[in-house]
C-alpha cells in the first residue's frame, strides 16, 4: 500500500525480512528482482535510491558523501525516543548482538506512545538521510540526532531495525552486488553480462538499475567510465611460478611490484583527484602528487593508475609510512617534508575516451606518450618484455625489484583488456613473501595477565559469493604491545556482545594475514581453517567489500593439492 508521498518504507522491510529469511541466492535474486519491477512501474524515480538501499548504502561506492554518524550518536537518539538512558541502549545492543536488533526490541517496549504518526515512505527516509550528510559545522552532531529522533519517533520497531542498520551500513540479509546486478537483469530482461560491464565502467548500481529500466540493453550499453568517477580496480591472482605463467600466456609483460597505495588518478577539466582502492579521495593529503601530475601529464581529461610510495635515501621504506600520510589531515606540509612521497604509474585506462577495452601492450603505449617522467618524483614502473625464450628477462626483474626493496613483479598479459573489479588469470603477481590473505575481524577473546585489558586473539572472517562473513581463522601472533594497545581501541567502539572474555564486534577492521597452510576445517564457517596465522599488519588501504573470498581460499587449496 502506498501514501500520498510514495511508497511506505515498510514494504522495502518487507523485502528485508523475505531476504533474511532465506540463504538460497536465486531466491534472493527473485525477491529483488520482483520489487524492482514494482518500483519501476510504480515509481520510476525511486529505483536508484532503492537499488542502493537494497545494499544498505545510501550513496554509491564512488561518492564521497557519507553521513558521519558513530554508533555512540545512533544510541542517544534511540534512547530519547525509547525513554531510556543511553546505557540501556548499549546494554540491549550487546544482549542482542546487533545494534538493529536492539532498536527494534527498544522501540516494541518504549515507554512513552506516539499517538498519532504519518507512515514513513521510503522518500522520507532517504531523504532524512541525506540531510545527514549535508550537515557540517557548529552542532552538526546535535542537528543529526534531531533528525534520526524525528525518524525513530516515526518508525515501527521493524522499520527501527533497518534504518539503524542502514545508517550504518551494516543491513545484514545477505545481499551483495552480485545478487544486486542479477536482479536488476531478472527484472528488467536483459542480459547478465550487459548489467556486469555497465556496473564496471559506472560504478553506481542505483544508474544502473534505472538505466536498464528506462533505455534497456542499447541505454546499457553507452554506459561508460568517465573522469572524476573512480571505478574498482582490476585485480591480480597469485602466479604459479614465473616460467609457468609467461608459458602460459605466450609472452608477457613483466612490472616491479610496488609495496605502496595503489591510487586511480582523474582529471576532468582543471581538476585532479587521487583514488585509493576503497575509492576514497585522498587528494587533499598528498599535493605533491597533485603538483607532478600536472607537470608531467596533459592537462586533458584522463584516468591513470600507479603506485605512491614513501622513499628514504633512495629506496622504499614501512607501506605504514603512507598511511601516515594519507590519514594526515593537518601539518601536511610538515608531513610532506618528513615522509616524501614517489609516484609509479602503470596503466591507463580513460585517454581520449576509454581505453579499458585496448590490449594492455598498447595501452602501455599511450601511458608513455602521455608522460614526462621526474626522476625520483614520478616515473612509469619499471617494465620487461619476456618470453618463453628468454624467461630470464622476468627472472632478472624479479631479483632486481627484490634488491631495491620491492615486493616482486606482475605479470601481465600484453593481449588483456582492463576489467574493473575483476580477478583474473590476466594479471598475475609473484612476491618472494608466501601468499597474504586480507580478513575482517568479526570478534576476539581477551587475554589474561598483564594483557587482560587487550585482546589478544582475534577472530577473523572471508566473504561468500552472497557477502556473508564466513569465519575461517583466530591469529594472535605478530602483534606487540603496541599494536595490541592500538587495535584494542579500535575494536572497542565497534564490540555489539560480551561473553566472559570473548566479544563480538562490527566488521570494519581488516587485517593482511600471512600464515604457513590452508587446511580444511569444520570448526569455522568457511569450511577452511588456516596453520599458525600471523597479523602483518592493518590494511585501511582496501574497504571490507575488497577482502578475500571463500572462492579465493578454495582456489589456493586447491592449486597445493595439485602440486
Amino acid at each position: 500500500m502506498n501514501s500520498k508521498d510514495g511508497m511506505r518504507y515498510m514494504e522495502l522491510v518487507d523485502v528485508y525480512e523475505k531476504l533474511d529469511s532465506t540463504t538460497k541466492r536465486l531466491e534472493k535474486t527473485t525477491i529483488l528482482a520482483d520489487f524492482f519491477r514494482k518500483i519501476g512501474g510504480e515509481d520510476p524515480e525511486l529505483l536508484p535510491v532503492v537499488t542502493l538501499l537494497s545494499l544498505g548504502r545510501v550513496f554509491p561506492t564512488w561518492s564521497e558523501e557519507e553521513l558521519g554518524i558513530a554508533s555512540k550518536l545512533l544510541m542517544n537518539a534511540m534512547a530519547l525516543v525509547a525513554g531510556v538512558r543511553p546505557e540501556d541502549v548499549e546494554d540491549m545492543m550487546r544482549d542482542a548482538g546487533d545494534i538493529g536488533t536492539a532498536a527494534e526490541l527498544l522501540l516494541g517496549k518504549k515507554k512513552q506512545a506516539t499517538f498519532f504518526t504519518v507512515p514513513l515512505t521510503i522518500q522520507k527516509v532517504h531523504s532524512n538521510l541525506m540531510k545527514i550528510a549535508d550537515i557540517s559545522g557548529n552542532r552538526s552532531q546535535y542537528k543529526k540526532m534531531e533528525i534520526l529522533r524525528e525518524l525513530f519517533s516515526s518508525a515501527s520497531p521493524e522499520e527501527a531495525k533497518y534504518i539503524t542498520r542502514t545508517v550504518l551500513e551494516e543491513l545484514r540479509v545477505g545481499v551483495g552486488e552480485g545478487t544486486i546486478k542479477d536482479a536488476i537483469a531478472e527484472a528488467f530482461s536483459v542480459e547478465k553480462g550487459v548489467v556486469e560491464r555497465a556496473h564496471m565502467l559506472t560504478n553506481d548500481l542505483g544508474l544502473v538499475s534505472e538505466v536498464a529500466k528506462e533505455e534497456g540493453v542499447e541505454g546499457l550499453k553507452k554506459l561508460s567510465l568517465k573522469p572524476g568517477k573512480p571505478v574498482k580496480p582490476m585485480l591480480a591472482q597469485l602466479s604459479p611460478g614465473i616460467r609457468e605463467s609467461v608459458e602460459e600466456m605466450g609472452w608477457a609483460l613483466c612490472e616491479t611490484k610496488y609495496d605502496g597505495i595503489r591510487v586511480q588518478i582523474h582529471r576532468s577539466g582543471d581538476e585532479v583527484n587521487i583514488f585509493t582502492r576503497r575509492l576514497e579521495n585522498i587528494s587533499n593529503a598528498v599535493p605533491e602528487i597533485i603538483e607532478y601530475i600536472e607537470e608531467a601529464l596533459p592537462h586533458e581529461d584522463f584516468i591513470v593508475e600507479g603506485e605512491i610510495i614513501v622513499t628514504k635515501d633512495g629506496k622504499p621504506i614501512s607501506f605504514q609510512y603512507i598511511l601516515q600520510r594519507v590519514r594526515r589531515k593537518y601539518e601536511i606540509e610538515k608531513m610532506r617534508e618528513q615522509v616524501p612521497l614517489k609516484l609509479y604509474l602503470f596503466d591507463v585506462l580513460y585517454y581520449h575516451g576509454p581505453q579499458i577495452d585496448t590490449p594492455f601492450e598498447d595501452r602501455r603505449k599511450i601511458l608513455e606518450s602521455m608522460v614526462d617522467v621526474m626522476e625520483d618524483k614520478l616515473q612509469l614502473s619499471n617494465q620487461v618484455k619476456a618470453t618463453p625464450e628468454d624467461i630470464w628477462r622476468a627472472e632478472d626483474l624479479f631479483t632486481e625489484s627484490l634488491k631495491g626493496g620491492h615486493e616482486g613483479i606482475m605479470i601481465k598479459d600484453p593481449h588483456a583488456p582492463y576489467m574493473p573489479g575483476i580477478r583474473g588469470k590476466k594479471m598475475l603477481k609473484r612476491k618472494a613473501e608466501p601468499e597474504t590473505l586480507d580478513l575482517v575481524v568479526v570478534g576476539g577473546t581477551y587475554g589474561k595477565g598483564k594483557r587482560a585489558h587487550f585482546i589478544g586473539s582475534y577472530l577473523l572472517a572471508v566473504q561468500d559469493e552472497n557477502n556473508e562473513l564466513k569465519t575461517i581463522a583466530h591469529a594472535a601472533t605478530g602483534l606487540d604491545d603496541q599494536m595490541l594497545l592500538e587495535l584494542s581501541e579500535m575494536v572497542e567502539p565497534l564490540i555489539t556482545k560480551k561473553t566472559g572474555r570473548r566479544v563480538e564486534i562490527v566488521p570494519s577492521i581488516i587485517l593482511e594475514i600471512a600464515y604457513s597452510e590452508i587446511v580444511k576445517s569444520p570448526e569455522y564457517e568457511s569450511g577452511y581453517s588456516l596453520r599458525f596465522p600471523v597479523v602483518k599488519r592493518v590494511r585501511e588501504d582496501i574497504s571490507i567489500e575488497d577482502i578475500d573470498t571463500v572462492e579465493r581460499v578454495e582456489s589456493m587449496f586447491k592449486d597445493v593439492q595439485t602440486l
